[in-house]
C-alpha cells in the first residue's frame, strides 16, 4: 500500500489478517449490534441501487458484491481501493464476475483505466476517510471519470459523534477514531448530504440505527 498517501492511515487496517475476519466481526457482529443497521439491510441497498455496469470504491472483502442481485446475468465490476490486500480478497471472492481492479487514493482524483460505470458502490468507505466531514463527498467527485452521466451512486457510512449511538457504539466509535480506523467525529446527515449533494442530484439518506444509507444521481 502507498504509504504516503492522504487516504493511506485509513486504509492500513485493512490487511490480509483482519479481512480474514472482517465478516464475523463488521458484518456478523458490528453491523447487527454496535450499529444497530443488519447487513441484510444493507445488502437490500445495494439490490435496489446497483446496475450491471458497476464500480465499487472501498471494497472491503467483496461480501455485498458476492451477495447482492445483479440485474444482469454477467455484470461488468470495477474495483477500486487503496488496499492492495482488499483489492486481492475481492478479486478472487467474484472472481466469476472477472473484475477490473485498479489501486487508487480516492482523496485524489483517480484517472479512468476502462470504460465509465453506471453506479458506484461506496458501503462503510467515507467514514474511514482521514478528511474533514465536509470534504468526504470530494470522492464522487475524484470518480467522476470513471462514471457515466446519471449514474447512480450509492453506499452507506457510519455517524459521527451525533449519530444515534447506544452505549457500546460510542464506546467503539470513540477508540475506533483515537487508533484512526475511523475518522468521523464530525459526521453527521447534514455534512453527508451538503458533501454529496455538491456532485449528486437527488440525495436520499435514510438512518438506521447508527448508520447512515444514502443514495443520489450524478449531476451533469
Amino acid at each position: 500500500m502507498p504509504e504516503a498517501t492522504p487516504g493511506a492511515i485509513g486504509a492500513r487496517i485493512y490487511s490480509r489478517g483482519m479481512l480474514a475476519v472482517y465478516d464475523v466481526g463488521v458484518l456478523g457482529f458490528n453491523n447487527h449490534v454496535v450499529w444497530r443497521c443488519p447487513t441484510g439491510r444493507l445488502l437490500q441497498h445495494y439490490d435496489t441501487h446497483v446496475s450491471g455496469n458497476h464500480l465499487e470504491a472501498g471494497v472491503g472483502t467483496g461480501w455485498y458484491l458476492d451477495h447482492c442481485r445483479f440485474p444482469v446475468t454477467d455484470p461488468r465490476i470495477g474495483l477500486v481501493d487503496l488496499s492492495s490486500s482488499a483489492l486481492a480478497k475481492t478479486s478472487s471472492r467474484i472472481g466469476r464476475y472477472h473484475p477490473q481492479s485498479q489501486q487508487a487514493d480516492l482523496l485524489e482524483p483517480v484517472p479512468a483505466v476502462s470504460e465509465p460505470f453506471d453506479s458506484l458502490g461506496m458501503c462503510y468507505l467515507l467514514h474511514c476517510l482521514p478528511a474533514a466531514a465536509q470534504e468526504k463527498g470530494g470522492v464522487v467527485g475524484n470518480l467522476r471519470p470513471q462514471l457515466n452521466p446519471g449514474a447512480t451512486v450509492f453506499g452507506a457510512t457510519i455517524l459521527g459523534d451525533e449519530g444515534p449511538h447506544w452505549l457500546l457504539g460510542r464506546a467503539m466509535l470513540e477508540v475506533f477514531n483515537r487508533t484512526g480506523v475511523f475518522s468521523n467525529s464530525s459526521d453527521t446527515v447534514d455534512s453527508l448530504a451538503s458533501g454529496l449533494g455538491a456532485h449528486l442530484d437527488d440525495v436520499q439518506v435514510e438512518v438506521v440505527g447508527a448508520v447512515a444509507l444514502f443514495s443520489g444521481v450524478l449531476s451533469g
